[in-house]
């Protein structure tokens, strides 16, 4: 049974028995490692739900991964099955074949490349709309990898169809999107040429003006300083 004392005027304090006393004044705490060891003592269970969850997340990641590179492994295997109709000419199999590795995998580097080769199909079967309708939407969210090509296609379908402002639009976002100097460069001379043909005279200056002043070492800057002699008249360089 816990007694209690009670300190009396001697003002000394008063303790009572069943409680912790506090820590004293300078005494060193335990390693973290030993309050750790202890603490997992105390919460066996705990713990063992713990490691058996993190051991399952890990199974789970490395599933995930394995997985993932086995479909992009066979998808980049039936690529190259339509690739080789399409360096055959066999255009009408090569995108029945495109159009089942874009389907059947989604979200694979297989899945974004035959995307832009089936637009290139389309563009080259003289189907410039079913182009435009495999990249208008994919092409603002495209990976960095492929998002300037998809824009550089979409732009050329917009072209073939004689919607020069779309393909403007189109060029320009490819060019912006572009990781190379010389791929902005070429992707802002096709905006100028479409917008020349628009006709919108002021986006076409300024896109040409922009290659002269930002890519001075681009091949493509004597075609943008003749062009820009031909839409001011030689007033504006």
């Amino acid at each position: 049974m816990a007694t209690a004392t009670r300190s009396g005027t001697t003002g000394k304090p008063t303790t009572t028995a069943g409680t912790a006393p506090s820590r004293a004044p300078g005494e060193i705490r335990p390693p973290l490692s030993e309050r750790a060891g202890a603490w997992i003592q105390a919460h066996k269970q705990l713990t063992s739900w713990a490691g058996t969850i993190l051991a399952l997340a890990a199974v789970l990641v490395v599933w995930q991964l394995s997985t993932k590179r086995r479909s992009e492994d066979i998808a980049m295997g039936e690529l190259q099955g339509a690739r080789y109709a399409f360096e055959n000419q066999n255009l009408p199999l090569a995108a029945s074949e495109l159009s089942k590795v874009i389907e059947n995998y989604a979200g694979t580097n297989a899945a974004e490349e035959g995307r832009l080769l089936l637009a290139n199909v389309r563009l080259l079967q003289g189907q410039p709309q079913q182009a435009v309708q495999a990249l208008k939407d994919y092409a603002p969210g495209a990976g960095k990898p492929y998002r300037a090509q998809a824009y550089e296609l979409l732009g050329a379908a917009y072209e073939n169809m004689g919607r020069f402002r779309e393909a403007g639009e189109a060029y320009e976002n490819g060019s912006a999107a572009a990781r190379l100097d010389f791929m902005k460069a070429q992707l802002l001379s096709d905006a100028g040429r479409a917008w020349t043909n628009a006709p919108d005279t002021t986006r076409a200056i300024a896109a040409y003006q922009k290659i002269v002043k930002d890519f001075p070492k681009q091949a493509t800057v004597t075609e943008a300083k003749v062009r820009l002699a031909e839409l001011t008249k030689g007033t504006v360089s």
